[in-house]
């Protein structure tokens, strides 16, 4: 069954807009509302709390709501059906919406970040090396950004995905069944990893580091971005802008999100540490990348054509 697809930026009625605030026809008209879909991961939820973002758009007559996901394939999927019209993630759910007929388009990119997810144990297992996980429990966020690193670390060892069995569930389910055991390993990003560290010992059996990227994406919806290039520029600016702030202010970038994500400063301070600062527009070399990974997963039956990144790109 399809899923009606709805606009995800609202002009509010002239008329109404007109009588209620005594503004001219103009302004009405291009009163936007634009709603951004964030994780507890990446620059978006300090970029909220800092609230700069809204000031700069202010000037545009562009407000701002915010709209939290559990992770990126379900913020995409909230693109998709209108409920968001930007959002971030990482390389591989763009991947798998797109080959869903998502109507979304890569706007811009931060740097490599490869340390910032890892598959880990629990800090008492049996399991050594990733040969060990032959026949082994591994669980994941299907269509995120570990889904490419686990195919990387399987395929460095001489694994295959059918040598494990893998289990699919959100950051939230997974945490809890690798904590009861119900699950031998877990494939994971920050601050999601940094948490499972800190708090209950995990430990690393590889991350991603000579063997992914895992770039964080900028994504919008095709129409709006089309029809609004300025909102989008202003939206890249604040983010590159923050991220610099970031780099050179990581305690207390930690300690602004302390509170909107509940995790304890040490957990954010590795978190931010694994971060890629700038966010800039595709490079070349960024989408060549990206095509790779689409065609890793189609490889692997993970997406049911090849995808052809490049048609997704905003020129």
């Amino acid at each position: 069954m399809s899923i009606r697809r709805t606009n995800f930026w609202v002009l509010s009625s002239v008329a109404a807009v007109m009588m209620l605030t005594g503004c001219s026809k103009q302004e009405a008209e291009q009163a936007v509302t634009l709603n951004i879909g964030y994780q507890k991961y990446g620059m978006l939820p300090i970029l909220k709390e800092r609230g700069v973002l809204e000031t700069a758009l202010k000037k545009q007559n562009v407000s701002v709501k915010w709209v939290e996901f559990p992770a990126g394939p379900q913020l995409l999927e909230g693109l998709n059906v209108g409920s968001v019209a930007f959002g971030e993630s990482g390389e591989a759910p763009p991947i798998f919406a797109q080959a869903a007929n998502s109507n979304l388009v890569y706007v811009a990119n931060q740097p490599a970040a490869p340390k910032a997810e890892a598959l880990i144990v629990q800090k008492n297992s049996k399991i050594q090396s990733v040969a060990d996980l032959k026949g082994k429990r591994v669980v994941l966020n299907k269509g995120s950004n570990v889904h490419y690193l686990l195919l990387k670390v399987l395929e460095a060892h001489g694994l295959k995905l059918s040598d494990i069995e893998v289990v699919y569930l959100p950051p939230s389910d997974a945490r809890a069944a690798f904590e009861k055991g119900a699950v031998d390993a877990w494939v994971i990003w920050d601050p999601f990893l940094s948490a499972a560290e800190h708090q209950i010992g995990a430990r690393v059996l590889a991350d991603g580091e000579k063997l992914v990227n895992n770039y964080q994406f900028y994504l919008a919806d095709r129409k709006f971005a089309e029809a609004h290039p300025q909102v989008i520029q202003a939206v890249v600016n604040e983010l590159n802008l923050s991220t610099q702030w970031v780099e050179a202010h990581q305690n207390e970038a930690a300690q602004l999100l302390e509170k909107p994500t509940g995790l304890d400063f040490k957990v954010l301070k590795t978190s931010i540490s694994r971060m890629g600062f700038g966010v800039t527009p595709l490079a070349p070399e960024i989408i060549k990348h990206q095509q790779q990974v689409a065609d890793a997963f189609f490889e692997q039956k993970l997406i049911p054509q090849k995808l052809n990144i490049d048609a997704a790109i905003i020129k």
